[in-house]
């Protein structure tokens, strides 16, 4: 396949290129943000250029590239395969003087990635150099959110913002050990190594392991690590930027003792007393489930009562779940207020499953309710976590509503 046809198939995406001579040997390496329009623009005649310029294009006679996820990572890629294969018409990093580096400080116990303008014998990992100094402050934004290590230069007391949003995993109060930080670490070096492949196959096998062995919380974050790397450029990945980071703040918010991976939440529908129902929804994964929704229609109460109500439907369910052994969830959801999540809690308490985390979320001001508090959950309106539970809340009411419609048209006949 010649030049001109390998050009129409470069994809409108970030990566790096190369221009090879009819040898194979590498005359030239790129970046881009746009593979197709960079590499093209090389081959316009009205396109003004240098006697350099010329001279490559007259040495040109193939081409290759690299997809990568962003052009942040364009950069790294590019700086590993310059200095691997060194080529001639890549002037600019022939002297590394001037241009910043990487420096993984490995001399440390729990190394942090920095830049640096020098590169000294201290113990650190060194990549690069790097030619654009803010397009490279923004990978290591990006590679903080997928690889959290730490950024304080001298490890403090307590954490600091960093670990609330997510971008490190809390060496200062012991919330990671050595050995779990070095693996981070690890997957960090293939990753500036431009070993990307071999990471990722690592991680798949590091997560099927760990859903194995039902360690569903380290199973999540080696998910999203997975779906970081394998983003797909120019659109977001639910998993990564959705659920997955969600389900890990809530159980921070909430105390949880393990990740909310399945979640049930109840609601009860009447009007005047009559034809009162009740649902359950089953959340997995941040999704519907909707084989695992269950209906009640309400048997023992007679008169008004949503607190009878509520009573019913959760000794209904986790009574049978109890005696069929079947897997209980990571977290109720309660729709209503302290009263509500009060009964509901009592009747968890009289099965002896009061290890389950339980919930409540009141309609009126929209706030949430944990046991053993008088106060409502301090949680910003507009947060992610509180919308996700409203979702769930209002698909609960949907579904209890959706049955007292049918049963109360059955009644009536229409």
């Amino acid at each position: 396949m010649g030049i001109k046809e390998k050009l129409k198939k470069v994809p409108h995406t970030p990566g790096v290129y190369m221009l090879r001579d009819s040898s194979g040997n590498t005359l030239y390496i790129g970046k881009a943000k746009d593979l197709s329009k960079r590499v093209s623009s090389y081959f316009k005649e009205h396109r003004p250029k240098t006697a350099r310029q010329i001279s490559l294009l007259e040495h040109v006679k193939d081409l290759d590239y690299i997809i990568t996820t962003s052009e942040e990572e364009a950069l790294i890629y590019e700086a590993n395969l310059i200095k691997e294969k060194r080529p001639k018409y890549n002037v600019e990093l022939k002297d590394d003087k001037g241009f910043p580096y990487l420096k993984l400080t490995l001399n440390e116990r729990f190394p942090r990635l920095i830049i640096s303008r020098k590169k000294v014998d201290d113990g650190s990992g060194y990549f690069g150099p790097y030619t654009r100094v803010k397009l490279l402050r923004k990978a290591i934004a990006v590679m903080k959110t997928i690889f959290p290590l730490r950024t304080c230069r001298k490890i403090p007391d307590k954490v600091c913002l960093s670990y609330h949003i997510g971008q490190c995993f809390g060496p200062c109060i012991n919330k990671i050990n050595e050995k779990e930080y070095q693996e981070i670490v690890g997957q960090l070096t293939m990753f500036l190594q431009g070993k990307k492949k071999d990471l990722l196959k690592e991680l798949t096998q590091k997560m099927i392991d760990s859903s194995k062995e039902k360690r569903f919380e380290e199973a999540i974050i080696l998910r999203n690590r997975i779906s970081a790397l394998s983003e797909i450029p120019g659109k977001k990945m639910r998993d990564y930027s959705g659920w997955g980071d969600v389900a890990v703040k809530l159980k921070r918010l909430l105390s949880l003792p393990r990740l909310p991976l399945r979640i049930e939440a109840f609601d009860v529908s009447n009007i005047s007393g009559k034809e009162a129902t009740g649902s359950m929804v089953y959340f997995y994964n941040g999704k519907p489930d909707k084989s695992n929704y269950r209906k009640f229609r309400i048997k023992d109460v007679q008169d008004i009562d949503d607190y009878a109500m509520i009573r019913e439907i959760v000794r209904r369910r986790y009574k049978r779940l109890k005696e069929e052994d079947s897997g209980l969830p990571d977290l109720i959801i309660i729709d209503g207020g302290k009263g509500h999540l009060k009964v509901a809690y009592d009747e968890l308490v009289r099965l002896n499953l009061q290890r389950i985390p339980v919930i409540s979320i009141a309609k009126q001001k929209e706030q949430i309710y944990t046991r053993g508090t008088k106060k409502p959950v301090d949680i910003n309106r507009d947060s992610q976590i509180l919308h996700f539970i409203q979702q769930i809340r209002d698909e609960a009411h949907r579904f209890a509503l959706k049955y007292h419609h049918k049963l109360r048209d059955k009644k009536t006949g229409l």
